[in-house]
């Protein structure tokens, strides 16, 4: 076996190929990474249309019909799992920001989507320990503070199903996380969210260069 890497860092020109050829939004989707974009730096904080629709897909694969989103942001990743859902699912999305994800509502709303979609405002790690139902939801997505995903993946692995699946982003960080000259606070965050992931005995995973690096763990 090579072990020179088979993924790479895409061109514009293989990402637009990617995108033609089943990565891309639709019209609601591509209007609110449109509206997303408008808001200038934060809007790198947005996922990839790409990794939506891997999403959506997961969603659909896993047969989802309850999930947990820790980080919103515009709605854009609420969007695809909602729809990867199917009707009468029902997705509990935990943000901080009303501002920011009030500009996903009317998109969700547009996507008749909107009643599969419990957004609650507020400090996530408080939102995770106030639901009871262990071991009741199918799937989850972490894409927020990175000073607390450890103590999201704990909090998760006790609500999520044996079989059940989490999707975690950003654990490439853009490549910080080999620099060992990098010391920054996020950066060391990951890594040991990384490690601790690699280490847990109640899931397995595997890392994925997806966007921003993706993490799929399957609950034992």
């Amino acid at each position: 076996m090579t072990t020179e890497p088979k993924s790479f860092y895409l061109s514009k020109e293989i990402h637009q190929y990617l995108l033609d050829h089943g990565g891309a939004a639709d019209p609601i989707g591509q209007r609110l990474i449109e509206e997303t974009r408008k808001m200038g730096g934060v809007s790198m904080m947005q996922i990839a249309p790409e990794q939506g629709a891997f999403m959506q897909l997961l969603a659909r694969l896993v047969g989802a019909r309850k999930a947990i989103e820790v980080g919103t942001f515009t709605g854009f990743s609420a969007l695809c799992l909602a729809r990867g859902m199917g009707e009468g699912s029902r997705l509990i999305c935990c943000d901080t920001s009303e501002e920011w994800t009030s500009v996903g509502q009317p998109y969700w709303k547009e996507a008749q989507v909107s009643d599969r979609i419990d957004l609650r405002i507020g400090p996530a790690i408080e939102t995770l320990r106030a639901i009871e139902e262990d071991q009741g939801f199918d799937l989850a997505f972490v894409d927020a503070d990175k000073s607390s995903y450890v103590a999201y993946g704990e909090e998760l692995l006790r609500l999520i199903r044996p079989g059940g699946l989490i999707i975690v982003d950003n654990v490439l960080w853009a490549g910080a996380v080999v620099d060992h000259d990098n010391k920054e606070d996020n950066t060391q965050h990951i890594r040991a969210f990384n490690d601790w992931a690699t280490a847990e005995a109640r899931c397995e995973n595997v890392m994925i260069p997806v966007g921003d690096g993706l993490t799929l763990i399957r609950v034992r």
